[in-house]
């Protein structure tokens, strides 16, 4: 009897702790963004490559636009309006010369990570698309949340609201 309850104990245990750690990789324990709701997607760090971008001064930054698989198919099939699903993301380091070799530079300190998601109707307002700006992993203030749509707007309209080409 005693090795029967071992038995249950243990498998109750084990259920549980696949359940923790099933949770912990649920987006919903990642902290949304003012405004828009948006959440850093899990895996993001693994997407491929859009395109590589460079931020002159002030800002002085390498980027790297990256998309999940909606996105990339929309890209290589150049399917505009992106469909709902798409989403993109832009991740910045401050631009340091390289120690090794002066002409080149290497990523220094992360600064923020953006995230773009397409969501027709839930984000009909502002064309279709959900911003969200993290740095540290942590959304930053909702005043900088409400200038992401107008800027877009007012640049890239046009093109769906998305500035980043695809890289050849």
């Amino acid at each position: 009897m005693n090795r029967i309850r071992y038995i249950v104990l243990a498998s109750a245990a084990a259920a549980l702790g696949l359940a923790f750690f099933a949770a912990r990789d649920d987006e919903d324990w990642r902290p949304a963004a003012p405004v828009y709701g948006v959440k850093l997607p899990v895996g993001h760090e693994d997407w491929p490559l859009i395109a590589p971008a460079q931020e002159a001064a002030p800002l002085d930054e390498l980027r790297v636009v990256v998309g999940n698989p909606v996105a990339v198919r929309a890209y290589r099939d150049n399917v505009r309006p992106f469909p709902d699903g798409t989403v993109l993301v832009k991740r910045a380091w401050k631009h340091v010369p390289s120690p090794d070799f002066a002409p080149a530079s290497i990523p220094g300190d992360a600064t923020t990570v953006q995230v773009m998601v397409k969501d027709s109707k839930r984000y009909a307002a502002t064309g279709g698309w959900g911003y969200g700006r993290f740095i540290d992993g942590q959304p930053v203030d909702e005043a900088q949340h409400r200038t992401c749509h107008a800027c877009h707007a007012g640049r890239v309209k046009g093109r769906d609201y998305v500035f980043t080409r695809l890289a050849p």
